[in-house]
């Protein structure tokens, strides 16, 4: 593993401190607001045990949905306290408000509780990272530890202005990120064999364009490849394309070609006759796809090829459905690349978002060696990108 040059939580001593935490816990709700999916609540839970065996005192705060900085009942954090409070099994105090003299009187009052804030976007200065909001969060602890990969990219009050009042460390799923992805970059075992799929090629070229230095193969997929196979002059029928893309794809293509990095796009598509889950659908070449139809997955030719070339894999990132997965006429393509990801004798990642949500679906997230916690902040860093969270902490 690489060597990270910003303090983590076990270069500092928190026994006895009270420890405010910042996780990741934006997780689904039912209409009952019950905790539908807890994998977020989760990936925080090491370094909160971590903390509780140190004798230290956890104040978690996280942010829930986009409540635009007012109250918003349904949005209150008590569901994911009371799940958090089931999954670590000791009692958790979750509060109605994130700052001010009644949470620091909670504090010290209730030592033996873990202790998890009132959703920080209740509050303007939360997105706004205002000095006065950060400055109170940083007075309601001895030491800040952030955990949330997932917000890294922001620049918000709990995530970056909180560090300018107060020490400021790395949790242990934040350090586990920034190990998994860094390595990828650094000194991926090879071959390395990039998946990348999802309807934008625009949100991709970033990454791409960097994958291009360091990756051997680069397999495409979903919505964004028809950018491509236009670039390369063929037809795609109404298949979603970005047409101020096209120059930047094909300049991405030439770059390809002078790395030798081999960039793939399908050999045929499952094609339909209008964009809706019972349309009428076939298989056809990539060549002979009709004029009123468009592509929703990758054909049985295409997994087959990319299955191959996954096999031969060493190291495996995969960002990005293959098609729309959602509807089960347009699924197998996902699937199988995700089952093919799964059985490769290689180190597998996947980069969160929509790729984490179709292994849920199919029942394979579990067979990956890492799945992270943040899309963006994940593609973010793997284009180069500064995070400013993790620029924010302190250094070794």
């Amino acid at each position: 593993m690489i060597n990270l040059p910003k303090k983590s939580i076990r270069d500092v001593d928190v026994a006895g401190k009270r420890v405010l935490v910042r996780v990741d816990f934006n997780v689904p709700l039912d209409i009952e607001r019950n905790v539908v999916d807890d994998t977020r609540i989760r990936g925080a839970l090491p370094t909160i045990q971590y903390l509780l065996d140190q004798g230290a005192r956890p104040v978690l705060m996280s942010h829930l949905g986009r409540p635009k900085g007012q109250v918003v009942e349904s949005l209150r954090m008590a569901p994911v306290g009371k799940r958090l409070a089931e999954l670590i099994d000791r009692p958790v105090l979750t509060l109605k408000e994130c700052v001010g003299p009644r949470v620091k009187e909670a504090i010290e009052s209730n030592p033996d509780k873990v202790i998890l804030l009132e959703n920080l976007r209740f509050y303007p200065g939360e997105r706004e990272n205002l000095a006065d909001f950060s400055r109170q969060l940083a007075e309601l602890a001895d030491i800040y530890v952030n955990d949330a990969f997932g917000t890294s990219h922001r620049a918000h009050a709990s995530t970056v202005g909180v560090t300018a009042y107060i020490p400021s460390v790395m949790g242990l799923l934040m350090e586990k990120e920034l190990e998994t992805l860094g390595t990828l970059i650094e000194e991926p075992e090879r071959p390395f064999v990039v998946v990348l799929g999802g309807n934008k090629v625009s949100d991709k070229l970033g990454v791409i364009d960097s994958f291009l230095e360091i990756a051997d193969t680069i397999l495409t997929g979903g919505g964004m490849c028809f950018t491509l196979i236009k670039s390369m002059g063929l037809e795609i029928g109404h298949s979603v394309i970005e047409e101020d893309q096209i120059s930047q794809v094909a300049n991405a293509m030439k770059k390809a070609r002078r790395k030798s990095v081999r960039v793939m796009v399908p050999l045929d598509f499952v094609v339909a006759d209008r964009f809706d889950k019972n349309a009428n659908f076939k298989v056809v070449p990539t060549e002979a796809i009709p004029p009123d139809w468009l592509g929703l997955d990758i054909g049985p030719a295409t997994v087959e090829r990319y299955c191959a070339v996954l096999n031969e894999a060493k190291t495996i990132f995969w960002n990005g459905p293959m098609g729309v997965f959602e509807w089960p006429a347009f699924e197998n393509g996902t699937k199988s690349i995700a089952e093919c990801i799964a059985d490769a004798s290689a180190t597998t990642v996947v980069g969160g978002g929509d790729s984490d949500a179709a292994l849920r679906q199919f029942g394979l997230e579990d067979r990956m060696d890492f799945v992270s916690t943040g899309g963006g902040a994940a593609m973010r860093l793997l284009e180069g990108k500064k995070l400013p969270a993790v620029e924010a902490l302190a250094d070794r």
